[in-house]
């Protein structure tokens, strides 16, 4: 069953009301990013990060990300770029249920952009996402040519383990 966008954007308004936190780390989720922590506390201004290279063997670079299910003012822009400049990362994101104000999207562009090692390609320095944004498919814009927010498992190594056959569940007794 495929929901609408309005019952969608109705239901993120109720977790976010509910439960903070848990709205924070789905709204994390839809742009795959790692929460920052898994108990609750002070964050300095990161709610998440994205991790990402932009150049084979280069260093890892990375995304801040701050999520507001409230109210929002051009102050919480501010407060994004000076953790990111702190930081010392590439871009941040602020994801919000409402839509930026004019006045935050003036701060945002005033961050400038980030520009990857030898490439032509800008990216916004401080973006600025609403659910709405993320439910129909936006993202954060920057160059994926490696995403390493999640490490990938080590390779198994010696014999091939034998892989089991499960059942149905239907009269194959209680396990």
């Amino acid at each position: 069953m495929k929901l609408s966008a309005s019952l969608l954007i109705f239901r993120a308004q109720k977790l976010a009301g509910d439960d903070p936190y848990q709205f924070q780390w789905w709204a994390l989720s839809l742009v795959g990013a790692r929460p920052l922590e898994k108990k609750k506390g002070a964050n300095q201004g990161i709610d998440g990060r994205l991790y990402f290279h932009d150049e084979r063997g280069g260093k890892t670079k990375q995304i801040i990300l701050s999520v507001k299910a409230g109210h929002l003012q051009a102050g919480h822009v501010r407060d994004l770029r000076g953790v990111i400049e702190r930081e010392r990362a590439e871009i941040g994101a602020l994801i919000s249920m409402e839509a930026p104000t004019k006045p935050m999207l003036k701060e945002a562009a005033e961050a400038g952009f980030y520009q990857p090692p030898g490439l032509a390609n800008k990216y916004p320095r401080l973006q600025i996402l609403s659910i709405a944004e993320l439910l129909v498919g936006k993202q954060v814009e920057y160059l994926r040519l490696l995403d390493v927010t999640y490490k990938k498992a080590p390779r198994a190594k010696g014999a091939v383990a034998e892989q089991i056959e499960l059942g149905t569940g239907e009269d194959e007794g209680p396990f």
